[in-house]
């Protein structure tokens, strides 16, 4: 059995959870964000922290979040963890009175999947922020 809960960034264990879950689910393909920023969720099983997710204010979408990380330890993957941390990041987008959660992904198919999945569709942003073979990804949240 999982459960998900809204973790604090700025505390120190939290922090280290949050990094050590990073490291093991993105490898060298991303650095580790700062966590004292925005909202981040651990998914646990049992004591065992197995899934993070985050979300920060989008600094290219008017009045949205940018959901920028989530990631699943491989043995814990196919317990449809990543949209139940998606869901936990829209209904906190939701709170704080954001019109639309947007991301991104490149390369990763299980991802672009999930995002299909709840209910995400493809867009084209005015100012893309990342790769040039970047799936940009916006679902409306009001």
């Amino acid at each position: 059995m999982y459960r998900i809960r809204e973790v604090d960034g700025n505390d120190e264990d939290i922090a280290d959870a949050l990094t050590e879950l990073h490291q093991s689910t993105f490898l060298d393909s991303a650095p580790v964000p700062t966590f004292d920023d925005g909202h981040w969720w651990l998914a646990f099983h049992g004591i065992e922290p197995v899934a993070f997710a985050g979300i920060i204010p989008s600094t290219h979408v008017f009045n949205a979040g940018y959901f920028c990380r989530v990631g699943v330890l491989g043995k814990h993957c196919g317990h449809r963890l990543q949209l139940r941390l998606m869901r936990a990041v829209e209904a906190r987008g939701r709170l704080n009175g954001w019109c639309a959660i947007v991301s991104d992904t490149t390369g990763n198919i299980s991802s672009a999947n999930n995002f299909i999945r709840a209910g995400y569709r493809l867009f084209v942003p005015t100012h893309p922020w990342a790769w040039p073979n970047t799936l940009y990804w916006r679902k409306d949240i009001k």
